[in-house]
């Protein structure tokens, strides 16, 4: 029996990633074959806007994650609050954390964090846009070092160079890429 492993596309972002997720977002096809879970550092008042607003213009399906849920290839799953990533029995799972506060909403080394227990049964895509700060980094290196795909955006394009500029800082072998290629990379991992 050839059994695929899911794929799953990580997007970490904070100041300037709404526009940056809007590129990326209108850029994927309704067939690609990955989920797409994205933590937008974003006030929780803004969230619900931010969330229906892609649900209007998206091919894609899009939720917000407000419960446990199985994750399905061509959805997109954005985190109002901190997410953990799970193993699930047939498909990785994702949930909000309830518990316990982090100086960011939500939290991206969180999520990224979260996903090393999911690389042995998933394929991980993580990337880590624009925005100022450092969260995202070192959940980006871990994950690079267990074998994900990693990617902080380069300086050329990013509108605050210091999330994805820390996480080079601290491991060298994450791949910089500029914007239009990241959305290039995406658009390849969930294209079989």
């Amino acid at each position: 029996m050839n059994f695929m492993k899911p794929k799953i596309v990580l997007i970490g972002a904070s100041t300037g990633g709404p526009g940056h997720l809007k590129k990326i977002l209108a850029s994927i096809p309704a067939s690609f074959h990955a989920s797409i879970i994205i933590a937008q550092h974003m006030n929780s008042m803004f969230i619900p806007s931010f969330i229906s607003q892609f649900q209007n213009e998206l091919p894609l399906v899009v939720h917000g994650v407000d419960k446990k849920m199985s994750l399905h290839p061509s959805t997109i799953y954005i985190c109002p609050q901190n997410c953990h990533l799970l193993r699930g029995d047939l498909t990785p799972k994702i949930e909000p954390i309830l518990e316990g506060e982090t100086p960011y909403n939500p939290s991206i080394d969180t999520l990224f964090s979260s996903a090393l227990e999911c690389l042995r049964d998933s394929e991980i895509m993580a990337v880590l846009l624009t925005g100022i700060g450092h969260d995202g980094a070192n959940g980006l290196s871990e994950l690079q070092k267990q074998g994900a795909h990693c990617i902080a955006e380069s300086e050329e394009s990013a509108i605050v160079y210091g999330m994805p500029k820390r996480a080079v800082e601290i491991n060298s072998h994450i791949t910089v890429m500029p914007l239009h290629q990241i959305i290039d990379a995406i658009k390849l991992f969930g294209a079989s």
